[in-house]
């Protein structure tokens, strides 16, 4: 797994390594700031994650990791993870990878043994409907879905009651990409909720916010907005590989206090994992901090 997470932060790292070529004991707070700076971490949250370090000019790695490991303390007492169906409603705008998001997640439950089906209420493009139902042949799983301009909510009650009346473990419903300043569309994924929680009350059990790692700290704005409409649940980063704005992460933790649960690495199927903040937090401090075990094996080649 560390592998997959190397690979999605391969562009952040890099950045590192132009700030600090050679790996270090204990590195300078000034150092530390830019590398920070560098990785999209927003300049307040720089000088917070700075306060909280020992006073000492130097950083330890366990100081920093005590810190950077604060951001990732979720409330996730609202996941239902256990309801049948679990029922996820996935929300983002254009261009987020959200369509294709969908079909991951659907082919990691496949993988699990899960019975899954789609909805495809993105019925505003006739575009989003053909690229999911492409998807669903591909991974060989059903999907309801209907012609563009069709009502989005009438999809998502008939995908939850053909899930409840044939027994199927996962929903997961596609919506348009909205603009958050777009009050009808805003309020047609209000009418969306409602519409799943007649279909089968206490759904959707999860909201899921797709956002563009590309777009750094400027996901943010956008994300408190989707979360003020409909209030999110999760969030999933998409496009992780191809930004060099890896720290964006943590102020996306800290503002949102809203569990990061998925990472996108790439195009395929296969390339939505898990999101483990150790796992995230660990790959950013190997980039700076010499461990003992790699001088042991340098030593050894030598």
């Amino acid at each position: 797994m560390l592998g997959f997470i190397k690979k999605g932060l391969g562009k952040t790292i890099n950045v590192i390594k132009d700030v600090l070529p050679n790996k270090v004991d204990k590195i300078d707070k000034d150092t530390l700031e830019e590398i920070l700076l560098e990785s999209d971490v927003p300049y307040e949250l720089v000088e917070e994650i700075i306060y909280y370090l020992p006073p000492s000019d130097k950083v330890e790695e366990k100081d920093l990791r005590r810190v950077l490991k604060s951001y990732f303390i979720y409330d996730e007492s609202r996941q239902h993870k256990n309801s049948k169906p679990f029922v996820e409603l996935i929300i983002g705008v254009n261009g987020a990878g959200k369509t294709t998001t969908i079909a991951k997640l659907a082919n990691n439950y496949k993988k699990d043994g899960k019975k899954v089906i789609l909805g495809a209420s993105d019925t505003f493009r006739a575009a989003a409907i053909e690229q999911l139902k492409r998807w669903a042949d591909k991974l060989n799983i059903p999907i309801v879905h209907t012609q563009q301009g069709h009502d989005p909510s009438a999809v998502a009650y008939d995908t939850i009651s053909s899930a409840v009346a044939k027994s199927f473990d996962n929903v997961l419903i596609d919506t348009a990409g909205r603009l958050h300043n777009q009050t009808n569309l805003s309020n047609e994924l209000k009418k969306i909720v409602r519409i799943c929680n007649k279909a089968k009350e206490g759904t959707p059990h999860r909201k899921i916010l797709i956002l563009d790692g590309t777009q750094g700290n400027s996901a943010i704005n956008q994300a408190k907005a989707f979360n003020e409409i409909v209030g999110i649940d999760a969030i999933i980063i998409t496009k992780l590989d191809g930004t060099a704005k890896g720290g964006a992460l943590f102020a996306i933790a800290k503002e949102l206090q809203l569990p990061i649960i998925y990472v996108g690495v790439g195009e395929g199927e296969n390339d939505l994992i898990p999101f483990n903040p150790d796992e995230y937090i660990d790959t950013i401090l190997e980039s700076i901090f010499i461990h003992h075990e790699e001088t042991k094996q340098e030593l050894t080649k030598s």
